[in-house]
């Protein structure tokens, strides 16, 4: 499996890092953030491949995050997945229209999020070979 560069961002704590452990397991490289304002500052700095982001976050919502991340100059390179656990009629049509790519209701598929990040295209991630 490739090494993607993914931000977690979920206000839940025990959810964005236990998220965070599994991708890290799987070789990614993982950063977590817990609210939207965070969520943006982390992206400038981190440069994901992918951003995996709660709709349901403080200060920004998860809506807002991907506005703004599809608005900035490195925003189509980044593929955007909404978290939730809104299964709402309309949630999904709501994500698509916010700009992010897939849509996974809470909790988490972990065989089948694998699936879909195996598909999308990868930055090179250093590895220490020790």
């Amino acid at each position: 499996m490739t090494a993607r560069r993914i931000l977690v961002v979920d206000d839940n704590h025990d959810s964005a890092e236990s998220l965070a452990m599994l991708l890290n397991l799987d070789g990614n490289e993982t950063l977590v953030a817990y609210d939207g304002v965070e969520a943006m500052q982390a992206a400038a700095a981190f440069k994901p491949d992918v951003m995996l982001v709660d709709l349901g976050l403080p200060k920004l919502n998860g809506y807002q995050v991907a506005r703004k991340v599809r608005q900035s100059l490195s925003g189509d390179a980044v593929r955007l997945v909404a978290l939730t656990g809104w299964d709402e009629d309309g949630c999904r049509a709501d994500s698509e229209a916010a700009g992010f790519d897939a849509h996974f209701v809470k909790p988490i598929d972990h065989a089948a999020l694998t699936k879909l990040l195996s598909g999308y295209a990868t930055a090179t991630v250093a590895t220490s070979t020790a």
